[in-house]
């Protein structure tokens, strides 16, 4: 089974020197690169190609958001998650409507950040507990909208879902994993991966993370 490439992006070498410590030693993971800001940051990624990006939310000539909406445009297929010691709305959300799969705190544990790493990998969304409270909440004052994703105007624009794409997406939208979602409705997590890239392409969305967004809060029709 190929590891799975990381890029490193931070301005701080010794925060970079102890991310590839602790990932180096785990299997199945490889660190492709560093970079110390996010100009730095592309050209690396273009010569490593790495499957996830570890970001810093501040740095130097470009943040990590601005790093996360190039990364998104130029390398779609890479995965990149923030890990900031800040937890400001203007970070979070900028980094997810940019793209990124995730954001972690930088006193998460090493298993934590491992974890997201491999599951990152998988094409899954990795949010720290107070990030996924932040984002819901801010879902919460969103008006609802009129019509879940199954309604006319959705089957309409993106093609009719199955009845068990309609479930998938509602759970999708409320925040539940593929793991939660394979257990509610008693399937696999590889059937799950196929119901999930279906709703991408009905959507005509990129990742996991926009299409919850884009399922809690859909454009009028």
């Amino acid at each position: 089974m190929r590891a799975i490439k990381v890029l490193l992006v931070d301005d701080q070498e010794l925060m970079r020197q102890g991310l590839r410590k602790m990932l180096e030693i785990e299997d199945g993971i490889e660190v492709a690169g560093e970079a110390a800001d996010g100009e730095e940051a592309l050209q690396v990624a273009a010569a490593c190609r790495p499957d996830v990006a570890l970001v810093d939310a501040r740095m130097p000539r470009m943040d990590g958001v601005e790093l996360i909406s190039h990364l998104s445009a130029r390398h779609p297929g890479v995965a990149a998650i923030v890990l900031s010691t800040f937890d400001e709305d203007d970070y979070i959300f900028g980094a997810l409507r940019g793209g990124a799969v995730g954001y972690l705190l930088k006193d998460c544990t090493p298993e934590e950040l491992v974890d997201s790493v491999r599951r990152a990998g998988r094409g899954e969304t990795v949010l720290a507990s107070p990030v996924a409270a932040r984002l819901v909440a801010e879902l919460r004052r969103t008006p609802p909208a009129p019509a879940p994703p199954t309604g006319p105007a959705m089957s309409r624009d993106r093609g009719r879902l199955s009845a068990r794409e309609a479930q998938v997406a509602m759970l999708i939208a409320a925040g539940a994993s593929n793991r939660e979602i394979a257990a509610r409705l008693r399937i696999t997590e590889g059937t799950v991966k196929n119901h999930v890239s279906s709703l991408l392409r009905k959507y005509g969305l990129r990742d996991r993370t926009r299409l919850a967004l884009h399922l809690q809060n859909p454009p009028d029709s």
